[in-house]
């Protein structure tokens, strides 16, 4: 059953909480600003993303206070001083950029409460975070202010000038995933680690278009132990192989005597091991049991 939401039909937190749950897990843009006066604001914000390569782009949302409709500092900082340092937060800092979040009064640098390092910029007046493993100097291009109302976002555009990359999370000169040990915002306390047992590798679409769940036999597309994401990995080939490959393969491995569902398990395993080629192989000889 499902429950359908009006979002003119529910308060300002429920509806809040439904967003946030539900569109998870988000990176953090961990913002340094500074004020007219130079007084320097470190805060975190998980309505965040990378918009563009070319030229560098990064947009994220300090939304208006839910309770009494305030501007966060940081949202009054880029309009005094349009420059940013957006800093990655990784596993290592995640308490203390939890800390940081705290409604000081204007004018109290979180870096200190937080127990931060601060590091001159380069090109812009802010300071970098010197615990996290990549900071983004940036210039803001345009603040688009989407409503007066609580809750509303705000959205900071801001072009990277330049990337402080700490060495320690390369390997053989590509920034490391695994290394980087990167959290993401979820819905209430809730965050999330990217450690290893938690990621998971997809290859990308064939630029020679793959044939698609559509182009695979019914049998196979309606197996009952086959999963969607199963189906998708199988629709990512570029053709079928022919009966006498199929054949080879089967029985070369010794399994041509095992049944449909049999074979659509032990390809199931295969999938998830990386062999499509054979999970293949052994799924259409399945068909002509």
């Amino acid at each position: 059953m499902i429950k359908t939401v009006d979002p003119t039909q529910v308060s300002q937190p429920e509806l809040h909480s439904i967003l946030l749950t539900a569109v998870a897990p988000r990176p953090i843009c961990f913002a340094s600003t500074v004020d007219k006066d130079g007084n320097v604001n470190l805060s975190p914000f998980s309505f965040f993303n990378v918009f563009s390569s070319n030229p560098p782009i990064m947009i994220f949302s300090p939304s208006r206070s839910g309770r009494d409709n305030s501007l966060k500092h940081t949202h009054e900082n880029v309009l005094e001083v349009p420059e940013v340092v957006i800093n990655i937060v990784n596993h290592n800092m995640a308490e203390q950029m939890s800390l940081s979040s705290t409604a000081y009064a204007k004018g109290v640098n979180e870096f200190q409460k937080a127990g931060f390092t601060e590091v001159p910029s380069e090109k812009v007046r802010p300071p970098r975070v010197a615990e996290s493993p990549v900071s983004f100097e940036c210039t803001v291009q345009e603040v688009i202010e989407l409503a007066q109302t609580p809750g509303a976002g705000n959205l900071i555009i801001a072009k990277v000038e330049l990337i402080h990359v700490d060495d320690a999370y390369f390997t053989d000169g590509i920034l490391d995933t695994e290394k980087l040990d990167l959290v993401g915002r979820m819905g209430g306390n809730w965050y999330i680690r990217a450690i290893k047992d938690s990621l998971f590798e997809i290859p990308k679409p064939l630029r020679t278009h793959g044939i698609g769940v559509d182009a695979l036999p019914k049998g196979i597309r309606e197996s009952e132990v086959l999963t969607g994401n199963n189906l998708g990995r199988l629709g990512n080939v570029e053709s079928l192989p022919i009966t006498s490959e199929v054949e080879k393969m089967v029985k070369a491995d010794g399994v041509e005597n095992l049944s449909k569902r049999e074979l659509h398990t032990l390809a199931q395993q295969l999938l998830e091991a990386g062999d499509t080629e054979k999970a293949m192989a052994y799924l259409l000889f399945g068909e002509n049991i």
